[in-house]
């Protein structure tokens, strides 16, 4: 093996691979000095199990070769960089290797396209394969499919991976069509419905059939690109909302647009997408999947973008202040929910602790909730927030600068506005 070639090829695909964020990197850089693992190696980021645990993934392409031009891609086939492909061996060497040496617990691979969707996606399956049945890898493995390839092509690589995920790329059929011509949301949609079905199926017959293999059991995502083409945050997120209802999707990841080409249908090579914007989207995806938003409520043809300087829950509670303050001791757990400063896990520590004694601002410190915003939205039985005697600018310019400042005495808040 040429050692040099191979950290060559490396350096190369696993740099074209930062701009897939569906397995959540972090971005550490960590060297290995005399202890266990290493973050520093190219190729190496980090994701997160349902259960809160960070893991090390071995994220890259099997190839940066590409047979489509989409505009907002770094490996579109008329980019003029430096190119390199894996061989099925020298991906499977890669991750043994690096798991053996403690630096991963996976990995994360995706490829652009080279000959066809089904040449791609049989060499990406082949990878899979080897690994759990040639090296009885049983570490985590996330595989990007192809658009364009068979149904059974992405039945194998289910049966071999731990998640599969196909990336929407841009929003809208309209968008799409405008940055790549070439391809079809349809073609990606259908290979979602595919493996949507197939997780039905799969999941039916273990319950009869306890040896029936198991189907991509972390489930399938994709991932959108943010401000390549003109669409609002309200639009993002009611796409986002269909993925989840329709397709049983277990996330929707958003990318920020990085420009890599100056051209009439792209924006400036000047205009980088705030990464508060993409942050707000997550943030707002996580209101519709975990505190009982719709995306109408988040955002309405009035409010068609998310507000960068207050988060998308306290943006919806400066608009509704009508229900507002909210009995932190008697309200339904859906209006505790929706307090601003309060998150999931507070709110079933209040829920317990509410059946033993009466609940004030220092509990809910303690309980990990943001008193900072969460104080101007809640009352007491001895505890009345004075958000009603502030009109709406400086009641909201007030929680901004608050937010920015430790916790004071409401009340002497209240007094000093006067």
């Amino acid at each position: 093996m040429n050692f040099d070639r191979i950290k060559e090829k490396l350096e190369i695909l696993a740099d074209a691979a930062k701009y897939d964020v569906s397995c959540s990197s972090s971005g550490g850089n960590r060297k290995n000095k005399g202890g266990l693992g290493n973050s520093h190696t190219a190729g190496i980021c980090h994701s997160y199990t349902e259960d809160g645990r960070c893991i090390s993934l071995l994220k890259i392409l099997l190839t940066n070769h590409c047979i489509y031009d989409c505009l907002y891609c770094v490996s579109r086939k008329s980019n003029d960089i430096k190119r390199a492909a894996f061989t099925v061996e020298e991906v499977v060497d890669l991750t043994m290797n690096f798991y053996r040496r403690n630096y991963i617990e996976g990995l994360f691979l995706s490829s652009g396209i080279f000959k066809n969707a089904d040449f791609t996606m049989e060499r990406l399956v082949r990878i899979a394969k080897k690994l759990r049945e040639e090296h009885n890898f049983n570490g985590y493995i996330h595989l990007k499919t192809i658009p364009g390839a068979s149904d059974e092509l992405i039945r194998e690589a289910g049966l071999y991976a731990d998640r599969l995920s196909i990336n929407l790329e841009i929003p809208t059929e309209s968008g799409l069509k405008l940055l790549a011509p070439e391809k079809s949301h349809q073609d990606m949609i259908k290979p979602m419905g595919f493996i949507k079905n197939a997780l039905t199926v799969y999941q039916e017959e273990r319950k009869i059939f306890r040896k029936t293999p198991k189907f991509a059991p972390a489930g399938q995502s994709t991932q959108m690109i943010v401000g390549a083409t003109n669409e609002t945050d309200l639009k993002i997120i009611h796409v986002a909302k269909h993925f989840y209802q329709n397709y049983n999707m277990k996330r929707v990841y958003y990318s920020g647009y990085v420009p890599v080409l100056e051209d009439k249908n792209l924006p400036s090579i000047h205009a980088q997408v705030p990464m508060q914007r993409e942050n707000r989207l997550y943030q707002a995806d996580w209101l519709m999947r975990f505190y009982g938003f719709d995306a109408n409520e988040i955002l309405d043809k009035n409010h068609p973008f998310l507000d960068l300087e207050v988060d998308p829950k306290l943006a919806w509670a400066l608009r509704n202040r009508e229900k507002f303050p909210v009995n932190i001791n008697t309200a339904p757990k859906e209006m505790l929910l929706r307090i601003p400063g309060v998150g999931v896990t507070s709110v079933n520590k209040i829920l317990m602790a509410r059946k033993f004694q009466k609940l004030n601002l220092e509990h809910l410190k303690k309980m990990g909730v943001a008193t900072n915003r969460a104080k101007y939205f809640i009352e007491f039985e001895s505890q009345n927030i004075f958000n009603q005697l502030i009109d709406e600018q400086n009641f909201r310019q007030i929680i901004v600068n608050g937010m920015k400042s430790k916790w004071q005495n409401p009340f002497s808040e209240q007094l000093s506005l006067f």
